[in-house]
């Protein structure tokens, strides 16, 4: 049987904010588009990672969260997380993102594929931005519950809306799991 779901949103970037990290802003704030959005080699068009040395680039040119998770962390929160709180370029629904493989490869829409590269490693700036009462401690919560999402290669191109289906054309039962291996940060 093939895993298969919706694309509930396109996210990007709304606005950098001043953080406290070693960039000293960041890109983190995302929200859903209208429309179609077109995907490339580096990601979602419009969209942009303000560290780029830890975000972007081909193998994490887009990051994937599914509902099921964002509603898991909406009731320990007590609120409720829109598309793009986890800084996600992706919220997606109907299968587990994080029992996907390296390498996994799905199809967004009717031409766009994505690749599964490896798992979200949550961060300062992450728990800084979730703030509150819950950013101490929240990057090893986070991790512990291993609802972590996986980032994305772009390996075809194209466009893709709210209300895509995403059905995962290719995996291998031998690859390593995405979070096989995974080492909560310290």
């Amino acid at each position: 049987m093939t895993a298969s779901g919706t694309l509930l949103a396109v996210c990007v970037v709304r606005e950098l904010h001043a953080d406290a990290g070693s960039i000293g802003v960041t890109a983190i704030d995302k929200g859903p588009v209208d429309g179609p959005v077109r995907v490339g080699p580096y990601g979602a068009y419009a969209d942009v990672q303000a560290d780029r040395k830890h975000h972007g680039g081909f193998d994490k040119a887009l990051y994937a969260y599914g509902q099921e998770d964002a509603d898991f962390w909406g009731a320990q929160l007590g609120r409720d997380l829109a598309p793009g709180f986890f800084g996600e370029n992706l919220r997606v629904a109907g299968f587990d993102v994080n029992a996907s493989r390296v390498g996994d490869v799905w199809r967004i829409g009717e031409t766009v594929e994505v690749e599964v590269t490896v798992p979200r490693t949550p961060c300062q700036t992450f728990a800084r931005w979730v703030g509150g009462p819950d950013q101490r401690g929240w990057v090893k919560r986070f991790s512990a519950e291993r609802r972590l999402g996986p980032y994305l290669r772009v390996v075809r191109g194209g466009r893709i809306q709210a209300g895509d289906p995403v059905v995962v054309v290719r995996t291998d039962p031998d690859a390593p799991g995405l979070l096989d291996g995974y080492v909560d940060p310290e």
